[in-house]
């Protein structure tokens, strides 16, 4: 139950930011979530307060990654389309990957 209740947030998550239209809204909302004193579990309790800021930040983190690769793909010409779903499973090859 508790796995499939993270999986579904992360996924839902995962979808509203890699919309282009809300993308921007959704990282500065959670830019501003983790500098905010108001969380869903305070601070104030130790491990148990930074668990949803360290996942939070864990995906705005992967996918501000994301966006940078996206771009240089762009600027590249090269042209890779990766499906919502299996974004998660794909594995980007380094050394094929050249930075100019």
């Amino acid at each position: 139950m508790k796995q499939s209740l993270r999986r579904s947030i992360v996924k839902w998550f995962t979808n509203l930011i890699r919309n282009s239209k809300y993308r921007w809204f959704v990282i500065l909302g959670s830019l501003i979530y983790l500098v905010s004193p108001l969380d869903i579990s305070p601070d104030v309790f130790p491990v148990i307060g930074w668990i949803d800021d360290g996942i939070l930040a864990s995906i705005v983190i992967t996918e501000l990654a994301q966006l940078v690769l996206e771009q240089r793909r762009k600027k590249a010409g090269v042209s890779q389309e990766v499906a919502p779903e299996s974004a998660a499973n794909s594995v980007i090859d380094v050394e094929s990957f050249t930075v100019s």
